[in-house]
Protein backbone atom coordinates (compact mmCIF):
# COMPACT_ATOMS: atom_id res chain seq x y z
CA UNK A 1 0.00 0.00 0.00
CA UNK A 2 1.58 2.77 -1.29
CA UNK A 3 2.37 5.82 0.55
CA UNK A 4 1.35 9.24 -0.63
CA UNK A 5 4.03 12.11 -0.10
CA UNK A 6 4.00 15.21 0.20
CA UNK A 7 5.76 17.65 -2.11
CA UNK A 8 5.95 20.26 0.70
CA UNK A 9 9.36 21.72 0.57
CA UNK A 10 10.15 24.75 2.27
CA UNK A 11 12.56 26.49 4.11
CA UNK A 12 11.66 27.17 7.78
CA UNK A 13 13.14 29.87 10.68
CA UNK A 14 14.48 27.80 13.80
CA UNK A 15 17.18 30.11 15.34
CA UNK A 16 19.19 32.75 14.34
CA UNK A 17 20.45 32.51 10.46
CA UNK A 18 19.41 28.94 10.85
CA UNK A 19 16.88 27.11 8.83
CA UNK A 20 14.83 24.07 8.44
CA UNK A 21 14.33 22.75 5.01
CA UNK A 22 10.94 20.49 5.68
CA UNK A 23 8.97 18.38 3.73
CA UNK A 24 7.59 15.04 4.65
CA UNK A 25 5.57 11.90 3.69
CA UNK A 26 2.53 9.90 4.79
CA UNK A 27 3.14 6.67 6.76
CA UNK A 28 -0.10 4.71 7.42
CA UNK A 29 -1.24 3.77 9.59
CA UNK A 30 0.73 5.79 11.93
CA UNK A 31 0.86 9.16 10.23
CA UNK A 32 3.03 11.40 8.54
CA UNK A 33 6.97 12.04 9.21
CA UNK A 34 9.08 14.56 8.43
CA UNK A 35 11.95 14.50 6.49
CA UNK A 36 14.25 17.50 6.80
CA UNK A 37 17.58 19.17 6.35
CA UNK A 38 19.39 22.08 7.80
CA UNK A 39 20.72 25.59 6.47
CA UNK A 40 23.47 27.60 8.57
CA UNK A 41 23.60 30.44 6.57
CA UNK A 42 26.36 32.60 8.88
CA UNK A 43 29.54 33.70 7.08
CA UNK A 44 30.12 30.39 5.39
CA UNK A 45 27.01 29.25 5.27
CA UNK A 46 26.74 25.37 5.40
CA UNK A 47 24.27 22.83 4.67
CA UNK A 48 23.26 20.09 7.23
CA UNK A 49 22.20 17.06 4.78
CA UNK A 50 21.39 16.93 1.23
CA UNK A 51 17.73 15.68 0.82
CA UNK A 52 16.05 12.50 -0.89
CA UNK A 53 16.18 12.51 -4.80
CA UNK A 54 12.65 12.11 -4.92
CA UNK A 55 12.01 15.55 -3.97
CA UNK A 56 15.19 17.37 -5.72
CA UNK A 57 14.10 20.45 -7.70
CA UNK A 58 12.14 21.28 -4.94
CA UNK A 59 14.40 20.60 -2.06
CA UNK A 60 17.32 22.69 -4.05
CA UNK A 61 14.33 25.42 -4.99
CA UNK A 62 13.89 25.68 -1.16
CA UNK A 63 17.65 25.69 -0.11
CA UNK A 64 18.75 28.52 -2.98
CA UNK A 65 16.03 30.31 -1.70
CA UNK A 66 17.87 30.93 1.41
CA UNK A 67 21.27 30.80 0.36
CA UNK A 68 23.05 31.83 -2.99
CA UNK A 69 24.69 28.33 -4.47
CA UNK A 70 27.91 30.47 -4.81
CA UNK A 71 28.34 31.81 -1.33
CA UNK A 72 27.74 27.48 0.15
CA UNK A 73 31.29 26.87 1.69
CA UNK A 74 30.20 23.73 3.41
CA UNK A 75 28.36 20.71 3.34
CA UNK A 76 27.88 18.96 6.47
CA UNK A 77 26.74 15.03 5.68
CA UNK A 78 25.36 13.08 8.65
CA UNK A 79 25.12 9.65 7.23
CA UNK A 80 24.78 8.13 3.43
CA UNK A 81 21.52 7.37 4.09
CA UNK A 82 18.99 8.21 1.05
CA UNK A 83 17.30 10.66 2.31
CA UNK A 84 20.18 12.46 3.47
CA UNK A 85 22.81 11.86 0.60
CA UNK A 86 20.23 11.79 -2.26
CA UNK A 87 21.13 15.26 -3.29
CA UNK A 88 24.97 15.10 -2.71
CA UNK A 89 26.80 15.69 -6.01
CA UNK A 90 23.46 17.63 -7.22
CA UNK A 91 24.51 19.81 -4.46
CA UNK A 92 28.29 20.22 -5.01
CA UNK A 93 27.66 21.12 -8.66
CA UNK A 94 25.47 23.46 -7.71
CA UNK A 95 27.76 24.91 -5.11
CA UNK A 96 31.59 25.05 -6.53
CA UNK A 97 33.45 26.77 -3.51
CA UNK A 98 31.62 24.38 -1.24
CA UNK A 99 33.65 21.60 0.88
CA UNK A 100 31.70 17.91 1.80
CA UNK A 101 32.45 17.24 5.56
CA UNK A 102 31.75 13.32 5.54
CA UNK A 103 33.84 10.29 6.97
CA UNK A 104 36.00 7.46 5.28
CA UNK A 105 33.65 5.19 5.59
CA UNK A 106 31.07 7.15 4.61
CA UNK A 107 32.83 7.37 0.93
CA UNK A 108 33.37 3.55 0.65
CA UNK A 109 29.47 3.08 1.46
CA UNK A 110 28.49 5.69 -1.29
CA UNK A 111 31.20 4.47 -3.61
CA UNK A 112 28.38 1.63 -4.15
CA UNK A 113 26.44 4.13 -6.57
CA UNK A 114 28.45 7.06 -7.27
CA UNK A 115 32.24 8.57 -6.96
CA UNK A 116 32.11 11.43 -4.62
CA UNK A 117 35.30 14.05 -5.47
CA UNK A 118 37.85 13.39 -2.99
CA UNK A 119 39.29 16.78 -3.98
CA UNK A 120 36.54 18.66 -2.36
CA UNK A 121 36.25 16.50 1.04
CA UNK A 122 37.26 16.73 4.29
CA UNK A 123 37.04 14.08 6.92
CA UNK A 124 35.21 15.24 10.30
CA UNK A 125 35.09 12.15 12.76
CA UNK A 126 33.16 12.41 16.12
CA UNK A 127 33.75 14.93 18.62
CA UNK A 128 36.03 17.06 16.09
CA UNK A 129 35.22 20.92 15.41
CA UNK A 130 34.80 23.08 12.13
CA UNK A 131 35.50 26.36 12.04
CA UNK A 132 32.83 27.74 9.64
CA UNK A 133 33.31 31.94 10.00
CA UNK A 134 31.72 32.66 12.61
CA UNK A 135 31.12 29.92 14.40
CA UNK A 136 32.57 26.34 15.26
CA UNK A 137 30.54 23.42 14.55
CA UNK A 138 31.30 20.63 16.23
CA UNK A 139 30.16 16.68 14.99
CA UNK A 140 28.58 14.87 17.66
CA UNK A 141 27.27 10.88 17.30
CA UNK A 142 23.40 10.76 18.74
CA UNK A 143 22.95 8.39 20.72
CA UNK A 144 19.76 6.92 18.66
CA UNK A 145 21.14 6.07 14.78
CA UNK A 146 20.93 3.31 11.76
CA UNK A 147 23.54 3.50 9.97
CA UNK A 148 27.28 3.44 11.43
CA UNK A 149 28.47 6.05 9.82
CA UNK A 150 26.02 8.62 11.57
CA UNK A 151 27.29 12.02 12.79
CA UNK A 152 25.22 14.76 14.17
CA UNK A 153 25.94 18.57 14.34
CA UNK A 154 25.86 20.85 17.54
CA UNK A 155 26.48 24.94 17.28
CA UNK A 156 27.16 26.35 20.60
CA UNK A 157 26.53 29.93 18.89
CA UNK A 158 22.63 28.78 19.19
CA UNK A 159 22.32 25.74 21.12
CA UNK A 160 20.84 23.68 17.63
CA UNK A 161 21.40 20.32 17.33
CA UNK A 162 21.45 18.15 14.38
CA UNK A 163 19.85 15.02 15.70
CA UNK A 164 20.07 13.26 12.45
CA UNK A 165 17.31 9.81 13.31
CA UNK A 166 17.62 10.66 16.74
CA UNK A 167 14.37 11.74 18.36
CA UNK A 168 12.09 10.83 15.46
CA UNK A 169 8.48 10.86 15.58
CA UNK A 170 5.26 10.33 13.65
CA UNK A 171 2.95 13.24 13.85
CA UNK A 172 -1.15 13.12 13.09
CA UNK A 173 -0.39 15.18 10.18
CA UNK A 174 2.66 17.84 9.00
CA UNK A 175 3.48 20.28 11.98
CA UNK A 176 6.81 22.31 12.25
CA UNK A 177 7.17 22.34 15.82
CA UNK A 178 6.38 19.70 18.49
CA UNK A 179 4.76 21.57 20.95
CA UNK A 180 1.75 21.65 18.29
CA UNK A 181 1.86 17.80 19.57
CA UNK A 182 -0.32 16.78 23.10
CA UNK A 183 1.81 15.50 25.66
CA UNK A 184 0.57 11.66 24.64
CA UNK A 185 1.06 11.74 21.23
CA UNK A 186 4.55 12.93 22.22
CA UNK A 187 5.44 10.64 24.45
CA UNK A 188 4.55 7.64 22.07
CA UNK A 189 5.69 9.16 18.94
CA UNK A 190 9.20 9.34 20.62
CA UNK A 191 9.24 5.74 21.71
CA UNK A 192 7.89 4.99 18.06
CA UNK A 193 10.47 6.50 16.37
CA UNK A 194 13.39 5.62 18.62
CA UNK A 195 12.28 1.87 18.63
CA UNK A 196 12.09 2.12 14.31
CA UNK A 197 15.33 3.59 14.22
CA UNK A 198 17.19 1.25 16.49
CA UNK A 199 15.46 -1.97 16.71
CA UNK A 200 18.62 -3.13 18.85
CA UNK A 201 17.71 -1.33 21.78
CA UNK A 202 16.74 -4.42 23.54
CA UNK A 203 20.15 -5.52 23.81
CA UNK A 204 21.40 -1.95 25.73
CA UNK A 205 22.77 -1.87 29.15
CA UNK A 206 20.71 0.93 30.91
CA UNK A 207 24.00 2.41 32.88
CA UNK A 208 26.12 2.36 29.82
CA UNK A 209 23.08 4.25 27.78
CA UNK A 210 22.50 6.36 30.42
CA UNK A 211 25.91 7.93 29.85
CA UNK A 212 25.76 7.76 26.01
CA UNK A 213 22.70 10.23 26.22
CA UNK A 214 24.02 12.13 28.90
CA UNK A 215 27.12 12.80 26.74
CA UNK A 216 24.58 15.19 24.13
CA UNK A 217 22.31 16.56 26.66
CA UNK A 218 25.24 17.59 28.70
CA UNK A 219 26.30 20.03 25.92
CA UNK A 220 23.58 22.30 26.42
CA UNK A 221 20.81 21.89 23.80
CA UNK A 222 18.26 24.27 23.45
CA UNK A 223 17.03 23.64 19.87
CA UNK A 224 16.75 20.34 18.78
CA UNK A 225 16.35 20.36 14.68
CA UNK A 226 16.62 16.55 13.33
CA UNK A 227 15.58 14.56 10.22
CA UNK A 228 12.35 12.90 11.08
CA UNK A 229 11.23 15.13 14.20
CA UNK A 230 9.73 18.54 14.62
CA UNK A 231 11.77 21.42 16.20
CA UNK A 232 12.05 20.40 20.22
CA UNK A 233 12.71 23.28 22.31
CA UNK A 234 11.74 24.61 25.73
CA UNK A 235 11.09 21.89 28.28
CA UNK A 236 10.15 19.10 25.33
CA UNK A 237 14.38 19.07 24.86
CA UNK A 238 14.22 17.77 28.28
CA UNK A 239 11.46 15.02 27.99
CA UNK A 240 12.96 14.04 24.75
CA UNK A 241 16.04 12.52 26.46
CA UNK A 242 14.85 11.50 29.19
CA UNK A 243 12.32 9.10 27.18
CA UNK A 244 15.41 8.35 24.73
CA UNK A 245 17.19 6.69 28.00
CA UNK A 246 13.79 4.74 28.16
CA UNK A 247 14.04 2.78 24.91
CA UNK A 248 16.46 -0.32 27.24
CA UNK A 249 13.45 -0.89 29.45
CA UNK A 250 10.50 -0.67 26.50
CA UNK A 251 9.21 -3.64 24.55
CA UNK A 252 10.60 -3.71 20.71
CA UNK A 253 7.70 -2.67 18.45
CA UNK A 254 5.61 -5.06 16.96
CA UNK A 255 6.64 -5.20 13.29
CA UNK A 256 3.47 -4.84 10.66
CA UNK A 257 3.19 -8.69 9.10
CA UNK A 258 1.66 -9.77 5.86
CA UNK A 259 -1.69 -10.08 8.13
CA UNK A 260 -1.72 -6.43 8.14
CA UNK A 261 -0.58 -6.26 4.62
CA UNK A 262 -3.97 -8.12 3.40
CA UNK A 263 -5.89 -6.07 5.59
CA UNK A 264 -4.78 -2.85 3.91
CA UNK A 265 -5.00 -4.17 0.02
CA UNK A 266 -8.80 -5.68 0.77
CA UNK A 267 -9.78 -2.66 2.20
CA UNK A 268 -7.92 -0.34 -0.72
CA UNK A 269 -10.00 -2.61 -3.07
CA UNK A 270 -13.05 -2.50 -1.17
CA UNK A 271 -12.94 1.36 -1.84
CA UNK A 272 -12.27 1.27 -5.05
CA UNK A 273 -15.49 -0.99 -6.17
CA UNK A 274 -17.85 1.11 -8.28
CA UNK A 275 -20.32 3.10 -5.69
CA UNK A 276 -18.35 2.13 -2.45
CA UNK A 277 -17.80 4.84 0.19
CA UNK A 278 -15.54 7.56 -0.18
CA UNK A 279 -12.27 7.17 1.84
CA UNK A 280 -11.16 9.53 4.22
Amino acid sequence: MAAPVVHDVRPYPIADETFLISWGIDAPPVGHFPVNSLVIRGREPTIVDTGAPLVRGEWLDAIFSVVEPADVRWIFLSHDDRDHAGNLLALLDACPRATLLTTWFAIGRMAEEWTTPMDRCRFVNDQEPVDIGDRVLVSVRPPVFDNPTTRGAYDPTTQVYWSVDTFATNTPHPILESDQLGDGDFRDGQLLGGRLVAPWHRYLDQSKWDRCVAAVQDLGVAVVAGCHTPVIRGPRVAEAFELTRRLPAVEPWREFDQHDLDGWMAEAGALAEPGAPAGP
